[in-house]
């Protein structure tokens, strides 16, 4: 029954994401961003680097569990997901800081954890057909403080979506999110208006 449990509930907390469990969609060891991921202590029989990283991967492993179990999941859109990630960074050093995670685990683990997260939550919205990214736009904007009609413009004018974007994120890949906003902005500006009462 516990083990039962259990998997039920790492897939819970994987759900927010598109590629199942986290660490097979793309190549988990890289997070280590300059870090010595596979690098590490060697055995005499040649596997400590191996142990190493498989201790890393179940660590970051957990720390994205913890962090979509308890935190993202009380987001109501993928979007409001990825705003929410992004304003852990700071945008000067480049760093999330996320004071439950950094209590519990070590500060470089919930880093390439936390920028797991945002990479994997941008992509799977860049995967998303643009209708729903228009339902899940929406009801991210409708959380923010503010008419939302107004959040819409200042979204529109200053592009606040470009604070979104994960570090490295190719060339093409920047384009094609931030067309796909500034024509979900457009759209929605277009509606209000529509809707405006001639004067």
């Amino acid at each position: 029954y516990y083990q039962r449990q259990k998997g039920a509930r790492k897939q819970q907390a994987y759900k927010a994401f598109h590629f199942g469990i986290p660490p097979r969609g793309r190549d988990f060891a890289r997070l280590g961003r300059g870090g010595t991921c596979g690098q590490g202590k060697s055995s005499e029989n040649g596997t400590g680097g191996t142990v190493e990283t498989l201790e890393r991967f179940q660590q970051n492993q957990r720390i994205i569990e913890d962090f979509t179990t308890r935190t993202l999941e009380a987001f109501p859109s993928d979007f409001a997901r990825l705003l929410y990630i992004s304003s852990l960074r700071d945008l000067a050093s480049g760093q999330y800081h996320h004071e439950g995670l950094a209590a519990i685990y070590p500060l470089q683990a919930v880093q390439e954890a936390l920028a797991y997260c945002h990479e994997e939550l941008f992509a799977k919205l860049l995967e998303t057909p643009l209708e729903q990214q228009e339902w899940d736009l929406r009801a991210c904007l409708a959380t923010l403080r503010g008419d939302f009609w107004g959040v819409v413009a200042r979204w529109q004018e200053l592009e606040s979506y470009r604070l979104l974007l994960p570090e490295g994120v190719p060339a093409y890949l920047h384009d094609l999110f931030c067309s796909n906003l500034r024509a979900l902005l457009a759209l929605m500006a277009e509606e209000h208006a529509i809707c405006q009462p001639v004067s």
